[in-house]
């Protein structure tokens, strides 16, 4: 099976996509672990600091060593030069913040997953023109899924997941996949900074199970 289809299904199946970075080593590593525990087969680590990537080859050696089954992509990826870092450094698959166009061409090329991070119809059909075939809203929170509904038709073939203040409640994750989203990322509303900082695994744990299962009811 293609990478790009095996990250698709791996994250439509799960519903969502948790993304967190922190400083720190230890404790990126045993988030991946806590939300591995709770039934995560696919996250995406920011690369959002000067540790991220040497937090992010930690991560790879634990995941490989204890974690079968699980893709670990890297987002906030903004040119070409990172996106081979990381790659290199074991990352399953990609995401940005924006559509950088060389990063698309790069993964089209090579059969990498790649969600890239659109806000206008401008930008959609750029990656859609660049075989990309999954989008990240971004910001979700700005968009709304208001505005999901209003273009969904212009594109069909594309799978789409806000990114960015999208919250753990029903009534905001059901209003989304009513508007036709195949999936959620969900970032500092899932793993706060306040749960990591107090190295609250327990209840990010219990946090991503509740979610994971909030999701699955909502799409049946």
């Amino acid at each position: 099976m293609s990478n790009i289809k095996k990250t698709t299904d791996t994250i439509i199946a799960q519903g969502m996509l948790p993304l967190y970075f922190n400083a720190d080593e230890t404790v990126s590593v045993e988030i991946l672990r806590t939300v591995y525990r709770a039934g995560v087969k696919a996250l995406e680590y920011t690369n959002r600091g000067e540790a991220a990537l040497a937090n992010f080859k930690k991560m790879v050696e634990v995941r490989n060593a204890e974690m079968p089954g699980m893709l670990l992509g890297v987002g906030t990826i903004k040119n070409l030069q990172q996106a081979n870092d990381y790659m290199n450094a074991g990352a399953d698959f990609l995401v940005s913040p924006g559509f950088v166009k060389e990063v698309a061409d790069y993964a089209v090329s090579k059969d990498i997953f790649y969600a890239p991070g659109c806000m206008t119809p401008s930008e959609i059909i750029a990656a859609e023109n660049a075989g990309i075939k999954f989008i990240k809203l971004f910001p979700g929170n700005m968009l709304g899924p208001e505005f999901l509904s209003g273009i969904k038709d212009i594109f069909p073939k594309l799978l789409f997941m806000p990114t960015g203040g999208v919250d753990t409640t029903k009534e905001n994750i059901e209003g989304w996949f009513k508007a036709g989203v195949c999936a959620v990322g969900m970032g500092s509303k899932l793993i706060s900074k306040k749960l990591m900082e107090a190295k609250e695994y327990h209840t990010i744990e219990l946090e991503t199970k509740k979610v994971l299962e909030l999701i699955q009811t909502i799409k049946k």
